[in-house]
């Protein structure tokens, strides 16, 4: 196996999961009569370019098929980032009716649905008919496709260049990472800018994200990473934001390094960072794995004990980093008995790997479980505000990332902004 950015032969283990099954692959009542697929859920790290990356396990096409079940738009602080984003973007790129905006990955319309209500052209490009088909509804114009030279080289020329280029949490998402970012380089109009968010490698290594380890991801950046993979399709970096999504992550701006704008501070405050934190060297890629363990078994241990003791679990929230840490601590319906989630794409369906069923939320009110534990915990605060009332009836919240932790009961004035 090769690195998917500079081609040196990787040898490197980051961390080793073990097997499971596809993140996003829910089951229907049918589906549990028959065996699931699991794949190789184990990293490398690249000696040579220090990029993280997942063992080859199954093609994008299948992962992001026709089923596909993550719908953006079902986070309220998901979506209250994404118009944050627009308003900023808009007034600091002077966007305006004459400019265009194409969003790669855009999912269900959740961003690009507040750049049309600004009376900004736009065009999503998304590959899972089901999140394209809700964009649609929306009236967002959507491609359903992959990107990649040829295809950005072809949208380019059929709709124009874009003014601003977006990439929200795709760019870990592609095999083929050359490909995708001339695709990116061919979207975008000389004088434009990309903006490309995805979750720091630097924090998921410092706070025990493992769970964001998934199949979905091939691969988990630096700074530095990114900043080559551009700089190889002719773009360059001109500025950073490191953000609090998804367990803290950074948005990358760059334009065509023709364009000939100096990179802020900020970047190179983020790579000194990177730097400093031993990025470049092999030592910071060691013992992680042990991080994971410590997490799993904790979780494991939590769950063991409260059912001896007659306690009932519950989860919430069907998110792919749920599921990662599911499987890997061989949880089934006796330890959690179920999973909410706000989703009706996901409700009435199985957790993959572990069958734990999905169940709207007044399954939760009905049987007032002793825990309920907070899978997706990058929303730890958007979840605790909207669950506060299973204080009512003496029930805890619980994190088990990156550490596991039973939260304190909300206050009800607390409880009255949820």
């Amino acid at each position: 196996m090769k690195c998917r950015l500079c081609s040196a032969p990787l040898t490197e283990v980051f961390l080793d999961l073990g097997s499971a099954p596809l993140s996003n692959a829910f089951l229907r009542e049918e589906d549990l009569r028959r065996a699931e697929s699991h794949y190789p859920l184990r990293l490398f790290h690249c000696a040579q370019c220090r990029l993280v990356q997942l063992d080859d396990a199954e093609r994008a096409e299948v992962i992001f098929g026709a089923d596909y079940a993550y719908f953006s738009s079902f986070s309220r602080s998901w979506l209250a980032h994404a118009e944050r984003f627009v308003a900023q973007a808009a007034r600091e790129l002077g966007l305006g009716s004459t400019s265009r905006v194409i969003e790669v990955a855009s999912n269900d319309g959740y961003l690009l649905q507040y750049v049309k209500a600004r009376g900004i052209p736009c065009l999503g490009i998304e590959p899972t008919a089901s999140t394209a088909a809700v964009a649609r509804g929306r009236g967002i114009e959507t491609i359903e496709e992959f990107l990649g030279r040829e295809s950005g080289r072809r949208i380019a020329a059929a709709r124009g260049p874009a003014d601003l280029v977006v990439g929200n949490n795709v760019l870990a998402h592609v095999p083929d990472l050359s490909d995708f970012v001339a695709g990116l380089a061919q979207l975008l109009s000389p004088s434009g800018a990309l903006s490309l968010e995805f979750p720091h490698l630097l924090r998921m290594v410092r706070e025990n994200q493992f769970d964001t380890v998934y199949h979905e991801h091939f691969s988990y950046f630096s700074l530095h990473a990114v900043q080559r993979a551009l700089s190889a399709q002719g773009l360059a970096l001109w500025h950073v934001e490191e953000l609090p999504t998804h367990g803290g992550s950074l948005r990358a701006w760059a334009r065509h390094a023709a364009a000939g704008v100096p990179a802020r501070e900020s970047v190179f405050g983020v790579l000194a960072a990177e730097r400093d934190a031993g990025m470049l060297e092999a030592a910071f890629y060691q013992g992680f794995q042990a991080q994971a363990d410590r997490v799993k078994d904790d979780f494991l241990a939590f769950l063991i004990e409260q059912r001896r003791a007659g306690r009932r679990v519950a989860g919430y929230g069907a998110a792919a980093k749920g599921n990662t840490l599911l499987n890997y601590a061989g949880v089934r319906p006796d330890l959690l008995q179920f999973v909410v989630d706000a989703s009706p794409h996901k409700q009435g369906r199985f957790l993959p790997g572990s069958r734990i069923p999905i169940v709207d939320e007044e399954r939760l009110r009905a049987e007032r479980p002793d825990f309920v534990v907070l899978l997706p915990w990058n929303l730890r605060e958007e979840l605790s505000a909207q669950l506060a009332y299973v204080g009512e009836w003496g029930g805890r919240l619980v994190v088990a990332v990156p550490s596991l932790q039973i939260l304190p009961p909300l206050s009800p004035r607390e409880r009255g902004r949820g």
